[in-house]
């Protein structure tokens, strides 16, 4: 009797994370907490096309200037990914990690998921563009930075919702705007079928005058809204929706955007994912 208590007492219940809180490691303009399993890569494809405001002359945007990411992410392990990307805007390269911290647990673990994702963006464009006031350009005048922790939570099967506070930082800007955003995110699904969701993002750079570099900003970023849906197996993940933010790079989505969604200057876009295990 002795020797069962001993190994009742020794036998430890394994914590279990969530199932799926989300499709994919993107979400729209944004990241999810969700890392694909060890040695996992990762092939993205998010495309935009330019804003609905012109209506039929340039067929709601698909004749308008686009922009492109294509990119590759790998999954070192199940809690740490580190990716690639090529972007039409500024002839972007940009380099990604994501390190899942604390994972949501079915019962007895964390209610909470949280991640930290980090954007690192080399600027591609010729050097003529940083030459100001006569001053050479210099290389890391090319730089950009993005820092964001993501706090999630799976609810139910049907819905997933996370706050992502961030900080962004431009090397490079103009003399009268900001080197420096601090931000916060809203996202989340709303499951309607067992491969179909909705989704939304919603990104509000915060203008604290009390840090602000100028009294008058020339450019004061716009907040960015996007909805759509989603469909996805369990290799593929493809997302349709609407949006403001078009850059697809969250440095200058958060300092950079100019688009406002109450003027209609919403953009029609999509993103594929596609997994491939090793």
């Amino acid at each position: 009797m002795c020797f069962g208590v001993l190994l009742a007492q020794e036998e430890k219940v394994e914590v279990k994370p969530v199932r799926s809180p989300f499709e994919s490691g993107i979400l729209i303009n944004a990241q999810t907490g969700v890392i694909p399993d060890a040695r996992t890569l990762e092939m993205i494809i998010e495309h935009n096309f330019g804003t609905v405001q012109n209506g039929i002359t340039d067929l709601y945007g698909l004749y308008a200037p686009s922009n492109i990411r294509l990119g590759l992410n790998y999954s070192i392990n199940n809690n740490i990914m580190i990716g690639v990307g090529a972007i039409k805007y500024n002839k972007m390269t940009d380099f990604r990690l994501k390190w899942s911290i604390l994972k949501q647990a079915r019962e007895g673990g964390s209610p909470l998921a949280i991640t930290y994702y980090s954007n690192f963006g080399i600027d591609g464009r010729n050097k003529e563009v940083f030459v100001s006031a006569g001053q050479p350009s210099r290389g890391t005048d090319r730089f950009s930075f993005f820092n964001q922790i993501i706090i999630g939570r799976k609810f139910c099967d049907a819905f997933s919702f996370q706050v992502a506070p961030s900080i962004s930082h431009i090397n490079k800007v103009e003399s009268t705007q900001e080197h420096d955003k601090i931000a916060i995110s809203f996202s989340g699904r709303v499951k309607f079928s067992p491969q179909g969701s909705f989704i939304f993002n919603y990104d509000a750079p915060l203008h604290i005058k009390g840090i602000q570099e100028h009294t008058v900003l020339d450019l004061k970023a716009k907040p960015n809204l996007a909805f759509g849906v989603e469909f996805a197996t369990g290799t593929h993940a493809f997302q349709i929706f609407m949006g403001t933010a078009n850059t697809l790079s969250p440095q200058y989505n958060m300092m950079t955007n100019i688009n406002d969604w109450q003027d209609g200057a919403l953009f029609i876009g999509f993103n594929i994912t596609r997994l491939w295990g090793f």
